[in-house]
């Protein structure tokens, strides 16, 4: 049985609830989901430059939970970006 999930602290304020490229409409496109603490964790060490460490104390969670938010983040980012998809914020 998984461990529960440690209450993290988010304070983004998304602009929207998806991300697309222009000219297609939402309904023909490949939706990826991306979670609240996984942008967060992009937030604040890709954007705002804080160390995971830093981050992770900001969020209330360990520098290796961090490390992994950020790893799925990029990676549903980047997958968004390349195959042309929705990114639909969470």
């Amino acid at each position: 049985m998984p461990r529960p999930k440690k209450p993290r602290h988010c304070g983004c304020q998304m602009q929207g609830q998806a991300f697309k490229p222009t000219g297609t409409p939402l309904s023909q496109l490949v939706h990826i989901s991306i979670e609240q603490d996984e942008l967060e964790a992009l937030k604040l060490s890709d954007y705002e430059g804080l160390f995971q460490e830093e981050a992770g104390l900001k969020m209330g969670v360990s520098r290796g939970t961090v490390q992994r938010l950020l790893g799925s983040a990029r990676k549903k980012v980047a997958q968004a970006i390349f195959e042309g998809a929705a990114l639909i914020l969470k």
